[in-house]
């Protein structure tokens, strides 16, 4: 087996750590062959709060999947969420040099659509295209060979802030493996979940994760709007604590196997037995109050959701309606709540299956991880296996090629690259 066709998807959430590692084949076919989950300790809302606590939860979801695998794990692409994340739409125009397109006046587009003002704090994480427009004609998605004098990119930019950007991947790279590139959490989910015909038609992806709930809209194939609301399976578990006066895990037992969000549709008269605080005696609980206390917060969720796409006036654009995965999606009743409250289909999203996946990890809760080792299976090419020279591979990492190996060719480079655009501008 050719290491160099390994290829990891690590997802660093609030409740839990998920690794997956994948094999790329020379049809470019991809092939699950490990996976390792693990409790996360060390996160809050999607952001690092304890370092050493997240460090010790990716290497033991490190170590099971590398266990699995059979080999070893240099580097991942890892999903970044929080309410840090902030994204907008941008654009830029620029003139066409020769006769047809290329990827140089494709590369200068996308450099004009992102030079915005952002705060000094805060870095670009991705400048995703929408459409090109040359001259007079719209809806482009790759224009490189048409010919035209004007070249128009419409791009969606997503920012975080870069002490979390750094502390995430300090916690990674403690574990002893490189951070290849950060990837959008929604985006990746709508990489595993969604089907062309749905992103084209207009959809909204809503991944309802441990500590946040991540959007994600399409339209026309493109990303057109993301965001990250502070709402997810933790509050729904803290909610049910609070008001039944149980510890959390008893909640969070309680939820996954009894959880309903539509007391009516629940037997009035069904009781479950629960586990109260230490030392108390256990008690009996009807199930429609479970489901009165988290269906409350199911429809504050539900809510949020609404007024984003009433404020961002998308609603004519989703057409497709609702999609809802991540393991906060799984609690009975949410599409059918969700389809009164959004005025829309909506429905339970799973990850569309490929290469050695099993029913176990055909499951909403492994939405994102098997989204992040899509992502990084379509920015790595197959290395055959004779090729020595492979070792000198490339990586991305924050939209930048970096080399791998840290050599003083590095100072070359940019002073090449220097000169480059000197006489660009001269010429």
């Amino acid at each position: 087996m050719n290491e160099k066709n390994i290829i990891v998807g690590l997802d660093v959430g609030t409740t839990k750590v998920c690794t997956i590692v994948g094999l790329q084949h020379p049809n470019q076919e991809l092939e699950i062959i490990g996976i390792g989950t693990h409790p996360s300790y060390g996160l809050k809302k999607g952001s690092v709060v304890n370092i050493d606590k997240t460090v010790r939860s990716i290497q033991a979801s490190l170590e099971e999947a590398r266990l699995m695998a059979g080999v070893n794990i240099t580097g991942a692409t890892i999903g970044i969420a929080g309410s840090h994340i902030y994204s907008f739409n941008s654009s830029g125009v620029v003139a066409i040099k020769g006769k047809e397109i290329t990827q140089d006046d494709v590369d200068r587009v996308l450099e004009a659509a992102r030079a915005v003002v952002i705060p000094s704090d805060r870095d670009i994480l991705h400048v995703i295209p929408q459409e090109f427009r040359v001259d007079n004609t719209t809806g482009i998605k790759n224009p490189i060979g048409m010919c035209g004098v004007r070249l128009e990119a419409h791009v969606h930019i997503v920012t975080g802030s870069i002490p979390l950007i750094q502390n995430l991947v300090k916690c990674v790279e403690q574990t002893g493996i490189e951070a290849e590139h950060i990837t959008l959490q929604p985006l990746a989910s709508s990489e595993a979940v969604l089907s062309y015909e749905e992103k084209e038609l207009g959809v909204v992806l809503v991944d309802i994760g441990g500590g946040t709930t991540d959007i994600a809209v399409w339209k026309d194939g493109s990303l057109i709007h993301s965001q990250i609301i502070p709402i997810g399976g933790n509050h729904f578990t803290n909610d049910l604590a609070v008001a039944l006066k149980i510890p959390n895990n008893e909640a969070e037992r309680i939820k996954i196997n009894h959880g309903s969000v539509l007391a009516e549709q629940l037997n009035q008269s069904a009781h479950i037995t629960v586990q109260g605080l230490s030392g108390s005696k256990p008690c009996e609980v009807q199930l429609s109050v479970v489901a009165e206390v988290l269906g409350a917060r199911a429809e504050e969720l539900f809510d949020v959701v609404r007024y984003m796409i009433e404020d961002k006036k998308l609603h004519d654009q989703v057409a497709g309606g609702f999609v809802l995965t991540g393991g906060g999606a799984l609690i009975k009743g949410l599409p059918e709540l969700g389809e009164y409250i959004l005025m829309r289909s909506c429905k339970i999203g799973f990850p569309i299956p490929f290469g050695g996946m099993t029913n176990i990890m055909q499951n909403p809760k492994y939405s994102t991880v098997l989204g992040l080792l899509i992502e990084a299976s379509k920015r790595k090419p197959y290395t055959p296996t004779q090729n020595k020279s492979a070792n000198n591979h490339r990586v991305m990492f924050n939209g930048k090629d970096k080399d791998s190996n840290h050599s003083n060719s590095d100072l070359i480079s940019k002073l090449s690259e220097s000169l480059k655009s000197v006489f660009k501008e001269i010429f």
